[in-house]
């Protein structure tokens, strides 16, 4: 409410709804006072924010604004706060309470499931809803990288038995050649004939061994430490050099294309040895008079190393097997070779980060793609 008073230089009452001049107004700022009111509802002392003003025939005005309806506003706004405050806590608690049991309740279904798990029940998997609650990420999280543990068991149990299979078949004979030499043999000469075969039986076990740790110690990234710049058009000129003369022994034609200029940062051994393995599969499996070429080449933005060849190709069921351990199409079995030779390029170009990829040709396609650099 709105109160204004007029007194004169004695303090008497000229005009307005305060009755008397209010003890200890001033006119440099605003105080909070009791006032006296007075209208037509009779007189009422109110406590009000009051300022003067002295005019120069020396009459004085006050002017205010009672607290009443601040004060009463206050105090209404306390109690809804109050009165709104305690449900909103209630609910709070409540909600804490369901969300505190709900995560305990997870948590422990979490914990049984990967006790299950630690004991060798890798079939199980941890339970998974919809939206993106960490809880929720975290279990599509474990459960990938349980499919990829399941993954690798297997592998490595498969590769137990492919090792065992094609380790049992040299070792038995060699086992019946030296039996049978100890039976048979009477000369010097006999012993000989009876132990080369022993021998590369032996050999064949070894190289098979031999590749497998080698395929082991890139895999687990061994080799880091050797990667420098690598020349690719020196790298590929000397897989031809190499080859060159295998393959005319086999009356296969060899082409090499090693223009253009391009570098990698790698291990250079063991890229020679891919683009190697790459070239020695094609020689292998194409027939005479048929052709093998080799080439860097750039594709998109990467340079690249395709070796093609007419030979009989890979069969499109069977291009994502080829680079297993001990894989063998039945078109290869009639040739030399322990199945190793395309895991170990697939496990050259993982430690490099290179793509590996087998396509159809005229033959096969082979192809090796490294991100360009700066020469």
């Amino acid at each position: 409410m709105k109160l204004i008073g007029l007194f004169d230089a004695q303090g008497r009452q000229v005009a307005g709804n305060i009755d008397v001049l209010p003890r200890g107004v001033r006119a440099d700022e605003p105080r909070e006072l009791v006032i006296v009111r007075h209208d037509t509802r009779g007189a009422e002392a109110q406590v009000a924010r009051a300022v003067a003003r002295w005019i120069e025939d020396g009459q004085i005005l006050v002017v205010g604004r009672a607290l009443d309806q601040v004060t009463q506003l206050g105090r209404t706004m306390d109690r809804v706060l109050i009165w709104g405050l305690i449900p909103a806590l209630a609910v709070g608690l409540v909600v804490g309470a369901f969300l505190s049991i709900r995560a305990r309740q997870r948590v422990q279904q979490l914990n049984a499931l990967v006790q299950r798990i630690v004991l060798g029940d890798l079939n199980q998997r941890l339970p998974t809803e919809g939206g993106k609650s960490p809880f929720n990420e975290l279990a599509i999280l474990i459960n990938g990288m349980l499919d990829e543990i399941e993954t690798l068991l297997r592998s490595v149990a498969g590769v137990g038995d492919d090792i065992a299979h094609d380790l049992r078949t040299p070792l038995t004979r060699v086992r019946v050649t030296l039996e049978r030499a100890r039976q048979n043999a009477t000369t010097v000469d006999q012993l000989r004939t009876a132990i080369d075969p022993a021998i590369a039986g032996l050999d064949q076990s070894l190289a098979m061994i031999t590749a497998l740790l080698r395929i082991a110690e890139i895999e687990h990234g061994r080799r880091l430490a050797g990667f420098g710049e690598v020349a690719l058009p020196e790298l590929v000129s000397e897989v031809g050099d190499l080859y060159e003369p295998i393959a005319e022994d086999k009356r296969v034609t060899l082409t090499v294309d090693a223009g253009g200029a391009g570098h990698v940062r790698g291990d250079r051994d063991l890229l020679f040895e891919a683009i190697a393995n790459l070239v020695d599969n094609a020689i292998k499996f194409t027939p005479e008079g048929g052709r093998v070429d080799l080439q860097l080449c750039r594709v998109g933005d990467d340079d690249a190393v395709r070796v093609s060849d007419t030979g009989p190709g890979i069969a499109a069921a069977e291009r994502d097997l080829v680079a297993r351990r001990f894989f063998r199409s039945d078109k290869s079995r009639t040739k030399p070779g322990l199945g190793l030779g395309l895991s170990l390029v697939e496990a050259i170009m993982k430690l490099h980060g290179f793509r590996f990829t087998i396509s159809a040709g005229p033959g096969c396609v082979a192809e090796i793609g490294f991100p360009r650099t700066p020469s």
